[in-house]
């Protein structure tokens, strides 16, 4: 098995094309990066005080402002009612949520990515695993070894397991490398708060407590990682079942895309909380964000992520055993 693991991943090197993602992640990081610097400069521009508490303030106020509008959406107006309630908290307990630094931007950065940018990266390396080989008839020579199919399936399996690891931490490493350059790189021990839940409208805080940024940005990260494998597993569903690596490509590029979009348009259909793309969004829950739909909670998001993963790989594996290979 090792050396099955060691041939695929040779493959994907070879190919090139996890470098080709090291290298967008290296070039967004700097976008981001100067994105964030600008949006802090104008800040303190606009309030003439660096004090966080008056930055928080004045959103606060700016939150309150757009409450005030008639025109806005209800689920736009609930999400603005948590998120004014979460900043008064933060407030209140003279905690500042948006300190400055690399681990912050970290944080920031991964919370952005985790239900697109990061599962589109791992999808480009997921879509050809099997698909290419059928395509290009490299596969008729591999099924000619002496070893049975679920082993050369599960060693491209765990291959991509490697390669999705390798991507988060890649993306990991690189926000903090490239931000502290502008940020500075301190921040670890900075205090966060997390526990948050929403019951309807309302923001509950019963089981609010600290805990430093480094763990919580390595909650963050290892809900990332989950996520970006379920998407790499049921790309792989695909790249089994489909001989075309555009098509693999093109239906979870519009799976992905529906659930960004499906996100903010779904809380009255309750059903669609079983749909995979509307529960990448995992990092919501422990930042105290308002869920799509009333009733899903962290735990129901991981199951059914789960469950989708599982059907992935019992689809794929009983495909690739039994399909004729022409």
């Amino acid at each position: 098995m090792n050396k099955l693991v060691h041939n695929e991943l040779l493959k994907l090197f070879r190919k090139k094309r996890l470098f080709v993602i090291i290298l967008i992640i290296a070039a967004l990081v700097p976008l981001f990066t100067y994105a964030q610097y600008q949006e802090v400069k104008t800040t303190r521009e606009k309030l003439g005080n660096v004090d966080w508490r008056t930055q928080l303030q004045q959103e606060i106020v700016d939150t309150q402002n757009r409450l005030s509008s008639s025109r806005m959406q209800d689920d736009w107006r609930k999400y603005l009612k948590i998120r004014l309630a979460q900043q008064q908290y933060y407030l209140d307990h003279n905690i500042n949520p948006q300190a400055p630094g690399a681990p912050t931007f970290m944080r920031v950065f991964v919370e952005n990515s985790i239900d697109l940018l990061l599962p589109l990266l791992v999808m480009v390396v997921a879509a050809d695993l099997v698909s290419s080989e059928a395509s290009g008839g490299t596969i008729k020579l591999l099924l000619t070894r002496p070893v049975k199919r679920w082993r050369i399936l599960l060693s491209k399996y765990l291959a991509l397991i490697l390669s999705v690891s390798f991507i988060v931490t890649a993306s990991a490493v690189l926000s903090y490398a490239i931000s502290g350059v502008v940020f500075g790189y301190g921040g670890w021990g900075m205090p966060l708060l997390t526990g948050f839940s929403t019951s309807g409208e309302e923001l509950v805080t019963n089981t609010v407590h600290l805990i430093p940024q480094w763990q919580y940005i390595l909650m963050e990260f290892g809900l990332v990682w989950f996520v970006c494998l379920v998407v790499g597993t049921l790309t792989f569903m695909l790249s089994v079942l489909l001989r075309s690596t555009a098509a693999v490509m093109g239906i979870m590029l519009a799976a992905l895309i529906a659930g960004a979009i499906l996100s903010n348009m779904v809380s009255s259909w309750e059903s669609a909380k079983y749909l995979f793309m509307v529960n990448l969004s995992l990092t919501d829950y422990i930042s105290g964000m308002a869920t799509p739909i009333e009733g899903m909670s962290l735990g129901f998001s991981l199951i059914v992520l789960l469950v989708w993963a599982i059907g992935g790989l019992v689809v794929s594996f009983a495909v690739f055993t039994k399909k004729d290979v022409y």
